[in-house]
């Protein structure tokens, strides 16, 4: 077995304490003998959820081996509330440790640079691996069983139970509901996500009058006790009166039909969309990636696709879907929809004349014209947000997931992270605030006078007035708080680490395997070194003139199994995208090195 390169692995720790261990907190010389995954993540990323799906498996299989260990390390306020982190361990199913580390201490002991990031720490206590990005499962697989095994014969693994405890679920009606839709009935249709399923709420928008699905995730058509969804969201309601739904986890949308209560898949084969992947085709042969919400618009049912910031758009026609626009890079770029760039696109509202969308990773509300093009209302980029009112172009959202257009032309915003309802006026190109004190809310209904809001971590629908005036609230500005990485001006060397899997090999057979895209905000800070390319290294230069800024480095390498005799391999994709926040100093790094798996030695 040849020699791997190993460091020690610094202590797990977080001021927010553990969640999931029973009260009881962990250290690693407890976890010696164990193979230990640890898991940088935080809750508002959706690739960071990919990759809680992606260990499912790999957990259920060596849960006698492998620890997995869950570094929660927030991105926005928000996220640094321990209560929240809390909820979102419910509200994802995840089953194992969490260490709540709101200072990012643990983050910069690993000296990680994104969401999410997996380390394999070895039964001795060191660091084997790191991963950033999605797509690393079968990977972390095959070393596992090396390590299972080197460490079987060396005497060094302990097997048997780990520390995961379970947290005892609360009987609510409903279990963070992410979406609502009005029905012509005037009931309320709600996707109850963590339930797996969606409710049929009365007028009151509390008694339930039916459940579709079994509660239990996974992906089966069916009548309403035998039908199963994973963590739907979005719900729409189509011309011929069923409702369409974002089954979000299973990459697909269904249909329900209201009257017999049959569920059937529309689009999507259960399988997450990968770079190389069809991107237009029929509906059911075509895979998606995380849809978070939908819209009919312009005879089409449009998709918030948050796996991979775009829109896409399924024409019931013709069977068919297809991108509509974004790149698949995660940014906050305006222009025609083929050049636009989106940051997880979570909620979508339906006008005549546009279609309104909350982009949440940018903290931004933003639309699109019938002719494709996309705008920005509010919003400025990936680590800029807040709770400002008043001119559009200066004021601030937290993390927005719904959008609602009003009566007048007007939309409120579902400002997520800010406990609040806002709205952008665009006659006056206005932001104010209609409501506070609601918790994570990520949608909300039009009735009559009335909005009702769905209020995700309360676990229920609120009825609220329409005010006339707004609410006054402080103003307050947040960057994210992840420190910049301090470079020198001038030349910058930018390697991104990629090591083959062991028993693979980089997958040449039809030209380059890899590719390497960069750009940056502001534009002007770089000089050269911008746009795309095959290697994975590339020598940069940044104007001195410009103090600070945001390099965007997405990245992407396929490896196949390395075995002569197979002429049809099994490959697989890496890639993650990276917004590295720099601060340009004479005593920085001349090297930035970004690890999308292996070790930089």
């Amino acid at each position: 077995m040849s020699q791997r390169a190993r460091v020690r692995a610094p202590e797990l720790i977080g001021k927010g304490g553990w969640i999931n261990t029973g009260d009881k907190d962990l250290s690693l010389a407890e976890l010696r003998g164990r193979i230990v995954i640890v898991d940088f993540w935080t809750f508002c990323c959706v690739n960071c959820l990919h990759v809680l799906d992606e260990l499912r498996e790999l957990e259920e299989k060596h849960r006698d081996t492998v620890v997995v260990i869950g570094v929660h390390s927030p991105k926005f306020v928000h996220e640094a509330e321990h209560q929240a982190v809390v909820d979102a361990v419910e509200r994802y199913g995840v089953a194992h440790p969490v260490l709540d580390d709101p200072e990012l201490a643990t983050w910069k002991q690993y000296a990680v640079r994104a969401w999410p990031t997996l380390v394999v720490i070895d039964p001795e206590g060191y660091v084997v691996a790191q991963h950033a990005g999605e797509g690393h499962a079968h990977a972390i697989e095959r070393l596992v069983a090396e390590l299972e095994a080197e460490h079987e014969a060396k005497g060094t693994l302990r097997r048997g139970d780990g520390p995961y405890v379970a947290q005892e679920p609360e009987p609510t009606v409903l279990r963070f509901p992410g979406k609502a839709v009005l029905l012509p009935s005037g009931n309320f249709l709600v996707s109850d996500t963590t339930r797996h399923q969606l409710v049929e709420l009365a007028e009151d928008g509390e008694s339930v009058v039916r459940r579709v699905g079994s509660g239990t995730r996974g992906f089966a058509d069916g009548l309403t006790d035998t039908a199963a969804f994973n963590e739907p969201q979005g719900l729409a309601l189509l011309e011929d009166g069923s409702v369409v739904v974002a089954d979000t986890v299973n990459h697909a949308l269904r249909r329900l039909d209201l009257a017999t209560g049959e569920v059937t898949t529309l689009a999507g084969t259960g399988r997450q969309w990968w770079q190389g992947s069809p991107t237009s085709g029929p509906a059911r042969e075509v895979d998606l990636s995380s849809p978070w919400d939908v819209a009919f618009w312009q005879g089409k049912v449009w998709i918030a696709m948050a796996g991979v910031h775009q829109l896409w758009a399924y024409d019931p026609a013709e069977g068919t879907v297809a991108v509509a626009a974004g790149t698949t890079n995660e940014g906050l770029v305006d222009g025609p929809g083929d050049e636009a760039w989106f940051a997880q696109p979570s909620g979508l509202a339906a006008t005549p004349d546009r279609l309104w969308l909350a982009d949440s990773e940018t903290s931004a509300l933003r639309w699109v014209d019938p002719d494709g093009s996309v705008h920005t209302a509010v919003g400025t980029g990936l680590f800029d947000f807040g709770h400002r009112d008043g001119a559009a172009e200066q004021a601030l959202l937290q993390h927005p997931l719904g959008v609602t257009a009003l009566p007048d032309g007007s939309v409120a915003v579902a400002d997520t992270y800010n406990h609040a309802l806002r709205r952008y006026d665009p006659a006056t190109g206005e932001v104010t605030t209609l409501a506070t004190d609601l918790r994570e809310p990520s949608d909300a209904v039009l009735v009559g006078d009335d909005i009702v809001v769905v209020e995700s971590a309360r676990h229920r629908l609120t009825r609220l007035r329409l005010p006339e005036e707004a609410v006054k609230v402080p103003d307050v500005a947040h960057r994210t708080q992840r420190e910049a990485t301090e470079v020198a001006p001038g030349r910058l060397r930018l390697d991104v680490v990629f090591q083959p899997p062991a028993g693979q090999k980089l997958d040449t057979r039809y030209g380059p395997s890899t590719r390497l895209l960069v750009s940056s905000t502001p534009p002007g800070l770089l000089i050269d070194g911008e746009g795309a390319g095959t290697e994975l290294s590339r020598a940069l230069e940044l104007d001195p003139s410009v103090p600070e800024g945001v390099l965007h480095v997405s990245a992407m390498a396929a490896s196949c199994d390395d075995d002569p005799d197979n002429e049809y391999p099994a490959c697989h994709v890496h890639q993650q995208d990276w917004g590295v926040p720099v601060r340009l100093t004479e005593s920085g790094t001349d090297r930035l090195a970004l690890v999308l798996a292996g070790m930089d030695t």
